[in-house]
């Protein structure tokens, strides 16, 4: 069975767009690489449940920055639906609620986290944003930047990292979509949190610490949307002293293991999960590529796909699901600046 791929990228050497490749998961191969939609730094991609409707980052001609939304054709081209733009830089991360049929986005220059309407056709209208304020000891942190937006698991709390205050903002949103921050959880200076992912049985968060090279474990109780930190541990291994940054972070769906990515190390860390949520660590796997922007799971879980953003290229590893650890069976599978990896499924 082949699994389609679609790849973000930038847009600054020889991308062009939104791509897409499939997983060829008999061969074990990853092939037919195929530019989709010819956007500007579409750098992060979402949909609805078939990717009837796909949601991207991108930059208008004129410099603005925002987002547009696609709807899929009978014979699979993705065609363009509507735009929304404003002054300043894009939005770093995007993210569809399929119940609310909304669209959630983090801005990394701005510090704002912005909640938009999708009508059944892919139209697009804002209903509300927040700008964070504040600041904290790196020197990437003189201002807010908003990394991550999106609904956690119980479909009650919105969730966002900054990576710029060094916090996880928990966000209400009432019957008139409007935001009210629930609580402001801060996080040791310099951490500098980027990502969250739930692990599946809604008890528990993990936090990938940008600019520390750590994971940040939260105990979660879905009533009232709290986090309550319970461990961290590093992404790196102690004999690594050069540049790295924390990307990327996914749970199994069985809640067994959690994975990373480290840009500079250019590896996936690999943990196992306790009962209690915390994390041991099981080993690296040298991504065999140059900053690995994001990588993700295929839907079996038997494979994971990394996307390089410096190296322009994939990488594709068989996951053994019993231990957790990762086997190389491809790389150098050319794709241009790749910066998110979505399975169309």
């Amino acid at each position: 069975m082949n699994q389609k791929i679609l790849l973000g990228t930038y847009t600054k050497r020889e991308s062009k767009g939104i791509y897409s490749i499939e997983l060829d998961e008999i061969e074990k191969k990853l092939k037919h690489l195929k530019e989709e939609v010819p956007v500007e730094s579409p750098t992060y991609l979402t949909g609805n449940k078939d990717y009837s409707l796909l949601f991207s980052i991108a930059k208008s001609p004129d410099g603005k920055g925002g987002i547009k939304s696609f709807k899929k054709s009978t014979d699979g081209l993705y065609t363009e639906v509507d735009s929304l733009f404003e002054e300043g830089a894009p939005p770093c991360y995007i993210a569809y609620n399929r119940t609310r049929n909304q669209v959630y986005t983090a801005n990394y220059h701005k510090g704002e986290v912005c909640v938009y309407q999708v009508s059944p056709e892919g139209q697009l209208s804002l209903l509300d944003k927040n700008i964070h304020s504040g600041k904290s000891v790196h020197e990437n942190q003189k201002s807010p930047h908003a990394h991550y937006f999106d609904l956690a698991p119980d479909g009650q709390f919105l969730i966002a990292c900054d990576l710029g205050t060094d916090e996880v903002v928990v966000y209400t949103l009432d019957e008139e979509n409007k935001l009210t921050v629930s609580d402001i959880i801060s996080v040791t200076p310099g951490t500098g949190p980027r990502h969250v992912a739930f692990h599946p049985n809604n008890r528990f968060a993990y936090v990938v610490g940008e600019l520390s090279s750590d994971i940040l474990v939260f105990s979660y109780n879905s009533k009232t949307g709290t986090l309550s930190p319970i461990q961290t541990i590093s992404s790196i291994p102690e004999d690594h002293h050069t540049f790295n940054g924390g990307a990327a972070i996914r749970v199994s769906s069985d809640g067994k293991f959690v994975y990373a990515s480290n840009r500079g190390h250019d590896s996936i860390v690999t943990y196992k999960v306790a009962e209690d949520g915390t994390l041991s660590l099981v080993n690296y796997t040298s991504t065999e590529g140059q900053i690995p922007r994001d990588f993700n799971l295929d839907p079996s879980e038997s494979f994971i796909v990394v996307g390089h953003q410096d190296s322009d290229n994939l990488s594709l590893f068989e996951r053994n699901k019993e231990n957790g650890t990762l086997t190389l069976v491809q790389k150098d599978v050319y794709a241009p600046e790749v910066i998110c990896v979505q399975f169309e499924s």
